[in-house]
């Protein structure tokens, strides 16, 4: 499965200073790039020649390619040249975002589409924030502080050219929106890809690692978050903690109704369940309705066999969440666990 990674961020936050450096990196030299447009991104790699229409390739060997009618298309039509030998086999895959584009969809169009299913897998949503600027960003504009909610990895940029101060409060407000994402400074091109990039929950010799560090710095992160003053245009992020074991299929109907019901003011969930019918913990993870297939883990990774679940939310309170899970799960019946066919089988749920 080919990891698709997408690098999101607002303008100027230094997308494409990023994705430059990681092209340059020889452990990077057979990845597939996805842009919108190639005048606007300025690749300073030197275009060799062009593939066919709307496919460069690149001096270190990558190929580059544009969105065009649609992403499906476009990931549909690198996999077919590959079929066809007109250009390389690759082993991943980046695309970059507009500045005020949301990746929500982009994940959604790997999971959702059946084709691409068979070929790719998400990998990590990468988030750059200006160091300098990001604070007053993410306090005006919704459409950043969404990138920064639904990331898998944060990067603040430019991290040399803001003041001490500056930058705790940007990591305040960061951790604010998305408590549970691993943070990263970088000061121009010194940045661990591997960091950003080689690692996610769905490789299976990482998922337990993982999934520990989702929870790693709750002490900082959603168990501090329960502010009830926020405003319905901010994020915030609370942690639910379920002490008995679930049912599976149960839950999966409840969080479909609930990400049916709310839509995109649900911006992220993540978890890990005890269910009934499983002697190994359950791992869920979903951006706004998209939810990935569920994947089981081996062991726990605290040994402590309890439920916990984080949302990451904009204009829903977690009394509500709260409330409507534990009056789903008191009058639910108990419904046999299919493990081939979960409820929450990684396309969009429709409730």
């Amino acid at each position: 499965m080919i990891p698709v990674n997408v690098i999101t961020g607002f303008l100027g936050s230094g997308k494409t200073t990023l994705l430059n450096e990681v092209l340059r990196r020889p452990e990077f030299s057979d990845a597939a790039v996805i842009v919108n447009e190639f005048g606007e991104i300025g690749l300073d790699h030197i275009l060799l020649e062009e593939v066919d229409e709307g496919v460069l390739l690149l001096e270190n060997g990558c190929v580059c390619c544009t969105i065009r009618s649609d992403l499906q298309e476009t990931i549909r039509g690198l996999q077919a040249k590959v079929s066809s030998g007109a250009i390389e086999p690759f082993s991943r895959v980046f695309v970059e975002t507009t500045g005020l584009a949301d990746p929500a969809p982009i994940v959604s169009t790997v999971l959702a589409e059946p084709v691409i299913r068979n070929h790719f897998r998400i990998g990590n949503v990468v988030c750059t924030i200006d160091a300098v600027a990001g604070l007053n960003t993410l306090r005006n504009q919704p459409e950043a502080l969404k990138q920064v909610a639904v990331a898998d990895r944060l990067l603040l940029t430019k991290s040399d050219l803001a003041d001490r101060r500056r930058m705790a409060a940007l990591e305040a407000e960061v951790r604010r929106c998305n408590p549970f994402a691993p943070l990263r400074r970088s000061g121009g091109r010194a940045f661990d890809a591997s960091f950003l990039f080689e690692r996610s929950v769905a490789e299976e010799d990482t998922r337990e690692q993982e999934v520990a560090g989702w929870f790693a710095d709750e002490a900082h992160g959603a168990t501090h978050q329960h502010d009830h003053g926020h405003h319905s245009g901010t994020a915030h992020a609370f942690t639910i903690d379920l002490s008995e074991s679930i049912n599976w299929t149960a839950f999966g109907i409840w969080l479909t109704a609930v990400l049916h019901a709310h839509g995109e003011k649900i911006l992220r969930v993540k978890g890990i369940l005890n269910v009934r019918e499983s002697e190994t913990p359950v791992v869920i993870h979903g951006v706004q309705h998209v939810v990935h297939p569920p994947l089981h883990l081996k062991s726990w990774p605290d040994g402590s066999r309890r439920s916990r679940l984080v949302f990451i939310t904009r204009g829903v309170e977690e009394s509500r969440i709260r409330r409507s899970l534990d009056t789903f799960l008191n009058i639910a019946e108990p419904v046999a666990f299919d493990r081939e066919h979960p409820v929450m089988h990684g396309a969009e749920c429709h409730g």
